[in-house]
């Protein structure tokens, strides 16, 4: 299963060099990740302060409600990353979803520094939050004409898709679960296993319960082979309720 780091190492070392450099470098550089993700980075003597970030990354979901590229919640969940350091450049360049200035001149000289370009390197998980967090606060306004109860399939790593699920009063999150190793199996089956013992306590009734099963969940049934293709079985969340304004944080716990 995928270590899902908000950080990007690689952007964030090359970033720093940037930074921290002791006279201007020109940078032109391609950066792949997964397979599927693509950061350019640009900076140039002649600007030395002024960096270009552009990232192309797959969205969560090719649904309805990321069907026409970074929706403005996104655009403001990334622009709160830093608005002094941060802007957004419209249009993007060509080939990627978004393209970021990042002005170096604005950037504390402290311990500060080094968080706020940490949060730049989370830009493709603050993208994929904030669309999952839109998608689980619009999934209640469907209808059964568009299949409310059909699974939407979300992927955050190839070939290691999630599931949500939107049911009468709640909604479930389902996550195949996948190990390279044996002995990871062993370890995560024995937890899991334990954990359903844990949630079933009374002090912890409040909290969204959770799943396990070794085989995959009902609500999954006529999903790909593939897809359902798991060494740890699968781990699923609910939410009791349909989304108000005080489901937010119950939200923010699923993304």
């Amino acid at each position: 299963m995928a270590s899902f780091e908000r950080a990007s190492p690689a952007l964030k070392e090359i970033l720093l060099r940037i930074y921290n450099a002791e006279k201007p470098i020109e940078v032109d550089y391609h950066l792949y990740e997964f397979g599927s993700v693509e950061y350019h980075i640009k900076s140039s003597v002649s600007e030395p302060q002024v960096t270009y970030l552009s990232i192309s990354t797959p969205f969560l979901s090719q649904g309805v409600f990321l069907s026409y590229g970074l929706s403005p919640f996104t655009l403001k969940m990334v622009r709160q990353i830093s608005t002094d350091v941060l802007h957004i450049v419209e249009p993007a360049n060509d080939g990627y979803q978004l393209t970021l200035r990042l002005d170096f001149s604005k950037l504390p000289h402290n311990k500060e520094s080094l968080k706020i370009i940490t949060e730049v390197s989370s830009v493709q998980a603050v993208i994929l939050s904030s669309q999952l967090k839109e998608m689980l606060q619009n999934v209640n306004s469907w209808d059964s004409s568009q299949a409310m109860y059909k699974p939407i399939k979300l992927i955050y790593h190839p070939k290691e898709p999630f599931y949500v699920i939107r049911q009468p009063q709640k909604i479930v999150a389902v996550f195949p679960m996948r190990f390279k190793d044996n002995s990871d199996v062993i370890i995560a089956t024995s937890f899991f296993q334990e954990l359903m013992d844990v949630v079933s306590l009374k002090k912890w009734a409040k909290v969204p319960p959770c799943n396990w099963s070794p085989i995959p969940p009902l609500e999954l049934r006529g999903e790909s082979f593939e897809d359902l293709s798991t060494n740890g079985g699968f781990v699923s969340f609910v939410h009791q309720r349909l989304y108000t304004k005080k489901d937010e944080k119950a939200i923010g716990q699923f993304s």
